[in-house]
C-alpha cells in the first residue's frame, strides 16, 4: 500500500520540484540581469563566461558557461530519443489496429480536432489583435535597429514536399524531418498490418523493446534531471536578455502573453468540457507539470516523452491513442505558434505603416495556419518562420524587417509559453479522441 502511495506521489513531487526550480531561476536570472545592468564592465563578462556564455558561439573558445553546458546536455538528452520514440510509437499504434475502420476514425478525429482548436486561436489572436492595431498601440520607434533580418521567406507549401522524403537515412539522422518520419512510421504500420501478425512478428516484437528502452532513459532522465536543468535554462534565459531588449515593443508581447494565458487556462478548458465532459480542473493540474517543462525547455520535441508520460499514466488515455495523437500533434498541431504568429504580423503591420483589411487578415491567418503546420518543434523556430507569413503577405519594406528584427531580439519568453500550449494542445486532442474511442480510463484521470 504504501509503494503504490509512493508511485503516485512521485508526479507530484516531480511537479512541486519543477515549480520550485522555475520560480528559483526565475528568482535568480533576475538578480544577474540587475548585476548586468548595475555592475557590468569586467564584473558581468566574468561571471557571463563562467555561467551563461554559450560555447559554441564564435570568441567564446576560452569560455566556460556551466549553465549553458548542463541546460543544453539535458535538452540533449531528450532530443536523442525523438526519432525512435516518433516512428516506434507511431508505428506500434498503427500496426496493433487491425481494424482500419478503426484507425480511420481515430485519425479523422484527431485531425479535426487539432484544426478546431488551431482556428479559434486564430480567431481570438485576429479579433484581439486587430483590436490593438486599429487602436494605433502596435506603432512603435524602430531607430537603431539593424534591418538584416538574417533569414529568407519560402513557399509554405513546400511543406508538404517535405513529407515524403527522398532519402530514408538522412530523415532518421536529424530531428528536423519529423514530419517524413511520421510519414514513414504510418506507412510502416499501415504495411505491417497489410501482412498480418505471423510475417511481422519479429518487427513488432524490436519495435516493442526500442520503445521499452526508450521510455526507461526517459522516465529515469526526467526523474533525476529535470529540476536542476530547468533552474539552469530559466536562470540563463533571464540573466542573459539585458533590460535593452525587455523595453521595445511591450504592447505586443503583453498582449501575447496574455492571448497565450486565455487561450491555455481558459480555452483548453472549454475544450476538455465540450469534447469530453471531464473536469477541467483535474486535467490543468494533471497537466502542469508539462506546462512548466515546455515553458522551461521551449522544445515541444524536448516536451514530448514528459507529455506522453503524463497523458498515460496521469490522464489515463490509452497509449494505443497517445502514440499516435501526441508524435503527430507535436508535428503539425501549433495552437500557441499561430496565435504568436497572427499577433506578430499584425505588429510589424502597424509598426511598418501598412494597411490591414479583413482580406489581408484573412491572407495571415491562412498562411499562420499552414507555416505553423511546418514550424519545426525547436526553439525560437516559431519566431524564424514568421518571415514566410510576412512575405506572403508583402510586409517587408525596411520598417517591417527592422519590426522583424525586434521580434526576433525580444521573443524568446514569449516562445517558451509558445511551447507550453502546443504541447497542451495535444493532449486535449488526446483526451477527446480516447473519450470518443472508449479508451479512456476515467477512474487514473479522477485520481488525485
Amino acid at each position: 500500500m504504501s509503494a503504490n502511495a509512493k508511485k503516485k506521489a512521485n508526479p507530484n513531487r516531480l511537479a512541486l520540484q519543477m515549480v520550485i526550480a522555475l520560480v528559483a531561476g526565475i528568482i535568480a536570472g533576475l538578480i544577474f540581469m540587475a548585476i548586468r545592468e548595475k555592475v557590468g564592465g569586467e564584473t558581468w563578462s566574468v561571471l557571463n563566461n563562467l555561467l551563461f556564455q554559450d560555447i559554441t558561439a564564435e570568441g567564446a573558445e576560452s569560455s566556460i558557461g556551466l549553465f549553458y553546458i548542463g541546460g543544453q546536455l539535458f535538452v540533449r538528452a531528450l532530443q536523442v530519443i525523438i526519432v525512435p520514440m516518433v516512428f516506434t510509437s507511431i508505428a506500434m499504434a498503427i500496426g496493433t489496429v487491425s481494424d482500419a475502420r478503426t484507425l480511420g476514425r481515430i485519425s479523422t478525429r484527431t485531425l479535426l480536432w487539432f484544426l478546431m482548436t488551431t482556428v479559434g486561436g486564430l480567431l481570438l489572436a485576429g479579433i484581439a489583435g486587430m483590436a490593438i492595431y486599429e487602436a494605433g498601440w502596435f506603432s512603435t520607434n524602430l531607430e537603431g535597429l539593424s534591418a538584416s533580418s538574417g533569414s529568407t521567406g519560402s513557399n509554405p507549401l513546400n511543406v508538404i514536399l517535405g513529407i515524403v522524403p527522398s532519402n530514408i537515412g538522412q530523415t532518421f539522422s536529424s530531428n528536423t524531418s519529423v514530419l517524413a518520419i511520421v510519414f514513414l512510421a504510418v506507412v510502416t504500420g499501415l504495411c505491417m498490418n497489410k501482412l498480418g501478425f505471423e510475417k511481422t512478428a519479429t518487427m513488432r516484437r524490436l519495435l516493442k523493446e526500442l520503445s521499452d528502452i526508450v521510455t526507461v532513459f526517459l522516465n529515469y532522465t526526467v526523474t533525476h534531471f529535470a529540476p536542476v536543468a530547468i533552474f539552469m535554462l530559466i536562470t540563463r534565459t533571464f540573466a542573459t536578455y539585458g533590460i535593452e531588449y525587455l523595453k521595445p515593443a511591450v504592447v505586443y508581447m503583453v498582449v501575447t502573453v496574455i492571448l497565450l494565458l486565455v487561450y491555455l487556462f481558459i480555452g483548453y478548458p472549454i475544450y476538455v468540457v465540450a469534447g469530453t465532459r471531464l473536469n477541467p480542473i483535474i486535467f490543468i493540474r494533471k497537466i502542469m507539470s508539462v506546462i512548466l517543462f515546455g515553458f522551461s525547455t521551449s522544445s515541444s520535441a524536448a516536451t514530448l516523452p514528459m507529455n506522453y508520460d503524463t497523458t498515460v499514466k496521469r490522464l489515463g488515455v490509452d497509449k494505443q491513442v497517445a502514440s499516435f495523437v501526441l508524435p503527430l500533434g507535436m508535428t503539425i498541431n501549433m495552437d500557441g505558434t499561430a496565435i504568436m504568429q497572427v499577433v506578430a504580423t499584425l505588429f510589424i503591420a502597424g509598426a511598418a505603416g501598412y494597411d490591414v483589411t479583413i482580406g489581408s487578415l484573412t491572407a495571415i491567418a491562412l498562411l499562420a495556419l499552414i507555416a505553423s503546420v511546418g514550424t519545426p518543434a525547436a526553439p525560437g523556430a516559431g519566431a524564424v518562420i514568421l518571415f514566410t507569413i510576412l512575405s506572403g503577405v508583402g510586409f517587408t519594406n525596411d520598417a517591417a524587417l527592422m519590426a522583424y528584427t525586434l521580434i526576433l531580439a525580444i521573443n524568446r519568453p514569449i516562445e517558451m509559453l509558445v511551447t507550453s500550449l502546443n504541447c497542451v494542445g495535444d493532449s486535449t486532442a488526446c483526451l477527446y479522441v480516447a473519450k470518443k474511442e472508449k479508451l479512456l480510463n476515467e477512474k487514473v484521470y479522477n485520481e488525485k
